[in-house]
């Protein structure tokens, strides 16, 4: 295994502001960072795949999303790795392979969550909410049936902010002291 050069590993559900602070850590810090979802990508373009089709293998064969997030592991151990690393399972991930970095979960209320969404993608809050439970509930069963765990579980976390009534210059604020107290 290569020398890890991870500060931080940034999870949290859709639309709690894991990719807004993740863009605050790399402009304030100069750091490189990975997001979960880029592995994704690249993986169904591998396969010469579209998302959604890709998505559709991954529900139906869960060995391929074990392989998405070994890939994912190997990057955050690699020689040279970004130095901040984001997916709703990076801190498990740290955790596990005891990566000695700041693993941080971002705690929003679920209609908070639903209010950015519906911002963001131009729907309405009432979808959004629905759609915010719909991925939940996916998800959650399938973290269980694939590692028996469940992201916002606090276990691998050095850190969890409750971030549903701070902006994204609070939230930068407070996971940089993190990141100072930690070095």
């Amino acid at each position: 295994m290569g020398v890890s050069m991870v500060q931080i590993t940034v999870s949290g559900h859709p639309g709690s502001g894991t990719s807004t602070l993740v863009q605050g850590l790399k402009e304030r810090f100069g750091w490189q960072a990975l997001n979960g979802g880029d592995v994704f990508r690249q993986e169904a373009k591998r396969r010469g795949l579209s998302l959604a089709d890709f998505g559709e293998l991954c529900k139906r064969e869960l060995e391929v999303d074990r392989q998405l997030d070994a890939q994912l592991q190997a990057c955050m151990t690699e020689e040279g790795a970004a130095e901040i690393v984001e997916s709703r399972l990076a801190g498990w991930w740290a955790y596990r392979l005891g990566l000695p970095c700041v693993r941080l979960w971002l705690s929003v209320e679920d209609d908070e969550r639903a209010r950015r969404v519906a911002t963001r993608e131009g729907l309405r809050f009432e979808q959004a909410l629905e759609a915010n439970r719909a991925r939940a509930a996916v998800d959650a069963e399938r973290f269980s049936m694939l590692y028996d765990l469940q992201p916002e579980d606090s276990e691998p976390y050095t850190h969890v902010i409750d971030a549903t009534y701070l902006n994204a210059t609070e939230i930068l604020e407070r996971v940089s002291l993190a990141l100072e107290d930690h070095a």
